[in-house]
């Protein structure tokens, strides 16, 4: 075996691939995006590029991984493979002290870290990328909407000196538009794919057999099905009675569907549109009772129907389950499908499957794939009731009646199972990525997927180093066949698109000098840290200096002018406990001119319209503060950023995180003086300046004159004349 030599990469370690020195090779001219099936060395790629940057460029390099086991999988695949001391490799996570993170970044060559924390980092000023000779972003297929890479990405290609970016991983997806933003997300200029069939690629694959194992569907359960099938006909008619039709749409098709009429109810108030909505969501849970009862069994089916039992007789269950379990048609699928006895064919055909492997190969590894927990944990017990050690694998989530696995107990299964305590890993999702599971010797779907994505994750844990066995369990005329047959034009049309972007990305890329043209930033914005986990910040990064505190408003653009934000649910929940008013008489108590933002749709929705009517009365008029809507994230920081370009540039105003208003007028110094006095708000303490012209009349006033005054009763007035009064020496007999 040949080894890599490479004065930062430790002798005899990495064996040296012909596809991955090319693929190299273009990586270190150009942002490169590299597709390459699970197991064949996406990470050795980034290590043979990181190592001749440092070596050649000095500065650091950044490696992002989405999860915290792969986070530390790298760094010690990193440790042991660089010639870097080791403490000059660090893992961040959010569980590292921010302070720490600061000292680890200071000193680290190697940073390996979760998006998350990185981007935090960058919006709070801990750390810069201007030293960062490279970037790897792995699992780069993430690299969509407001995921944390995007962010990163444009950072990056803004801050560094000597940007450079690879960005790995083993499917993209099939849908041209979402590469398609990847590579714009990731500023890439070239695409690297290779498939197991490429020459270069082809000696390093191991025979990996993929079976198809039909199973006939029992007539009992077909029964269960047809009627089900019956309860969504019912509803599809009572869809298009409403005008809506629904008939013939994929599960994916009735979920956006469900979203366009959610947004148009809303806007509209059509209660038509409403109960549509209503409709449509009993179909859905129909219709995942219908996928289990094809793919899953029994089991599987009573633990969902008894889930929507438990929904539908709680107080606070949904309309939907409730309407569901009143439908005789679904009463007599319920009942049918408890009285059955006759189980899924698939579990025993599982069975059969996994003792025939075990018996001619006893040494074997086995990961059983299924999308469900509930099919899981029935796997795992019917397996081990056999005797195969075998151990169900889900993600951290707690369910109901359901506990997830907690990291440190992931970690602890997969060394199990790399030294044979388990047998048999029987896994959710969160088998396909994000782990490093050791090589197996058979790969089984207990159900088709539609995702080329995940089925070639999952394909991927087989075959690397020696011969490998794929089973896909499918139930004949069954969603099953169409999602297999789905997978596979996916995965084909995904290396097809690929290629063709290859060659167009020449075409079509934006140079990345233009992007760097009018990117400065201009004006700066305060952010209180409780800010932090909204989407404003991230896009007021992208047009200002950030600067993150712990301050008297969200958002602080000038030394007069300060902005809290509200989503639209939490505007009305600040009404209903009074919230809004305490919030808005404090920023007004510490900057001139505050503004409220209420963002999103829906403010009417749960509370009656006049109460919300009356709220916004009361802050516009009563408290003087103007309020503005927006309807995203994106259109609340644009607000923000003309507020501060106005204030800043316009205006030649200071930009400071003040704690108390400056240069205020007499008169608003009276009422806050005034106002200063506990239970008296800004409206009563004008009331009062209005009724008596003065301080020193307030203040030499009687109960009775006071209570002349509108707003004022008799507790608030003997309020205000024991304050006035009271000598000093005896102020500490009274406890307001």
């Amino acid at each position: 075996m040949e080894y890599v030599h490479h004065p930062l990469i430790r002798e005899n370690t990495i064996e040296r691939r012909s596809y991955q020195i090319a693929i190299t090779a273009t990586a270190l001219m150009r942002n490169t995006l590299v597709v390459l099936p699970t197991g064949l060395g996406k990470t050795v790629i980034a290590l043979l590029v990181i190592a001749s940057r440092l070596h050649n460029k000095g500065g650091k390099a950044l490696v992002l991984a989405p999860t915290k086991p792969l986070v530390e999988q790298h760094a010690n695949f990193f440790r042991k493979t660089l010639k870097i001391p080791s403490n000059e490799i660090v893992a961040l996570s959010g569980e590292v002290p921010p302070d720490k993170r600061y000292q680890l970044w200071n000193k680290a060559k190697v940073v390996v870290s979760t998006p998350q924390v990185i981007e935090n980092d960058l919006i709070s000023g801990r750390i810069s990328l201007e030293d960062v000779v490279h970037v790897t972003f792995d699992e780069a297929h993430r690299a969509v909407g407001n995921y944390s890479y995007v962010f990163i990405a444009k950072a990056y290609m803004e801050q560094a000196k000597d940007p450079l970016i690879l960005a790995i991983t083993a499917s993209p997806g099939s849908d041209i538009e979402r590469i398609e933003e990847v590579i714009k997300n990731l500023y890439i200029e070239d695409v690297e794919v290779r498939t197991e069939l490429d020459e270069d690629v082809k000696p390093y694959i191991h025979e990996r057999a993929i079976e198809w194992v039909r199973v006939e569907m029992p007539k009992e359960l077909k029964e269960v099905r047809d009627l089900l099938n019956e309860c969504v006909e019912l509803r599809l008619m009572r869809l298009e009675g409403l005008g809506v039709k629904a008939r013939g749409l994929s599960k994916k098709e009735l979920l956006a569907l469900q979203e366009a009429l959610q947004s148009e109810a809303y806007e509209s108030g059509d209660q038509r549109l409403f109960e549509a909505l209503s409709v449509l969501a009993e179909i859905l849970k129909i219709h995942h009772a219908i996928e289990l009862i094809e793919t899953q069994g029994l089991d599987a089916l009573k633990h969902y129907l008894r889930r929507i039992v438990v929904e539908a007789k709680s107080r606070g269950g949904s309309r939907a389950s409730k309407s569901i379990i009143a439908d005789p048609k679904f009463k007599k699928a319920v009942v049918k499908a408890l009285k059955c006895e006759v189980d899924h064919p698939k579990l025993e055909k599982l069975k059969e499957i996994v003792s025939s492997q075990l018996k001619e190969k006893p040494e074997s590894r086995i990961i059983v794939f299924t999308n469900f927990r509930d099919t899981a944990e029935v796997i795992s017990r019917e397996l081990q009731s056999m005797g195969v050690p075998a151990v169900r694998f889900v993600g951290q989530a707690n369910r109901e009646n359901d506990r997830g696995l907690r990291q440190r107990e992931q970690v602890e299964i997969v060394e199990r199972f790399r030294a044979g305590d388990i047998k048999v890993l029987v896994a959710t999702s969160v088998g396909e990525e994000g782990l490093d599971i050791p090589e197996v010797d058979l790969v089984v779907f207990y159900e088709a997927i539609p995702s080329e994505i995940r089925s070639i994750q999952r394909k991927g844990r087989t075959g690397r180093k020696k011969e490998g066995r794929i089973v896909v369990l499918v139930t004949k005329g069954t969603r099953d066949e169409a999602y297999f047959y789905i997978s596979l034009r996916k995965e084909r049309a995904m290396f097809e698109r690929l290629r063709d972007l290859k060659f167009m990305l020449k075409r079509t890329q934006k140079s990345l000098e233009e992007f760097k043209v009018g990117n400065l930033k201009d004006v700066t914005v305060y952010v209180d840290s409780r800010e932090m986990r909204s989407e404003v910040v991230k896009k007021l990064y992208e047009k200002a200096n950030v600067r993150v505190g712990n301050f008297n408003a969200d958002y602080v653009v000038s030394d007069r002018v300060a902005i809290e934000r509200k989503t639209a649910d939490d505007f009305v929940d600040s009404i209903i406990d009074r919230r809004l008013f305490d919030q808005l008489i404090e920023l007004k108590k510490h900057y001139l001119k505050p503004v409220l933002i209420v963002e999103g749709d829906g403010i009417y929705r749960r509370l009656n319209p006049n109460a919300i009517r009356g709220a916004l009365a009361t802050v516009i008029v009563d408290f003087g503060i103007p309020v503005i809507f927006t309807k995203s994230p994106e259109e609340t920081a644009e607000f923000i950023v003309s507020l501060a370009r106005r204030e800043q540039l316009a205006k030649d105003r200071e930009v400071s995180p003040h704690y108390g208003k400056t240069k205020m007028t007499l008169k608003e110094q009276m009422e806050y003086v005034v106002s200063s006095i506990s239970d008296i708000g800004p409206v009563i303490a004008r009331n009062l300046l209005e009724h008596f012209q003065t301080i020193e009349n307030i203040a030499k006033a009687s109960v009775e004159d006071l209570m002349k005054v509108p707003k004022v009763g008799k507790k608030t007035a003997e309020k205000i004349v024991r304050i006035m009064k009271t000598p000093y020496s005896e102020a500490d007999k009274f406890v307001e």
